[in-house]
């Protein structure tokens, strides 16, 4: 009999065993596609930096601009 409750018991530690190891990975999973959406995020905002500076330099070189015309109501 305690032969059978040991066995039942390495069975239920090893399937627990087994349910974390799929938890883990699934993590792991996630952890790494998040990296990956981190970084690509991380460079769209960075190409969005520069696109506004661009954006910013050309407008500090036009000459004479005093920026957007207001409507005649103003």
């Amino acid at each position: 009999m305690k032969k059978k409750h040991l066995k039942l018991a390495l069975d239920d530690l090893q399937s627990q065993f087994a349910f974390q190891e799929d938890v883990v990975q699934a993590l792991q999973d996630a952890v790494a596609a998040q990296q990956r959406e981190l970084l690509l995020f991380r460079r769209q905002l960075e190409l969005l930096k520069q696109r506004q500076d661009e954006q910013g330099s050309q407008l500090d070189e036009r000459p004479g601009d005093t920026g957007p015309e207001l409507p005649p109501h103003y």
